[in-house]
């Protein structure tokens, strides 16, 4: 009934494999539908076409989508998924970085891409390694951009 509600309905089903020791962490959940959010923004796409989209904190009434931001939705995924029941076999290990630093991604910048994503990157999206493959691939000698691939998606 409201965005509280729905929030806990997504987290509890996205952490099912988890908590069901199917999968590891949440972006490695082969059926929750936030590992394909993840490879989504990963793979330089705002959104799963088939998904409602998260569309950050507007005031719209009502929004146009899930009214807060992927990046806040994936900590606090996180954050839910490293408490411990008894009544359950799986959990996020303790031991394990912070969701956004395991996806290669700096928390502040995740929030700044997510903002200005259509300003900085005009064609080719991602890790600047995979960017620069599809470059020489095509036999192209640079692409638009690849400076902020290098700042936003450059490994640890």
């Amino acid at each position: 009934m409201d965005e509280a509600a729905l929030l806990a309905c997504m987290a509890y089903v996205d952490l099912n494999p988890v908590r069901a020791k199917l999968a590891v962490t949440p972006e490695k959940s082969e059926y929750a539908s936030v590992r394909k959010r993840i490879h989504a923004a990963l793979h330089g796409q705002i959104q799963p076409i088939e998904l409602l989209p998260f569309v950050g904190d507007y005031r719209q009434d009502p929004p146009k989508g899930l009214a807060f931001s992927l990046g806040d939705y994936l900590e606090l995924l996180d954050w839910t998924g490293r408490a411990i029941r008894e009544d359950k076999a799986g959990h996020n290990d303790a031991a394990l970085l912070p969701i956004l630093q395991r996806l290669g991604l700096d928390g502040r910048a995740w929030r700044e891409l997510r903002q200005s994503f259509e300003k900085l990157f005009h064609s080719l999206v991602g890790r600047p390694d995979r960017v620069e493959a599809v470059v020489a691939a095509r036999s192209q000698h640079w692409v638009h951009a690849i400076g902020n691939c290098r700042r936003y998606f450059s490994p640890g």
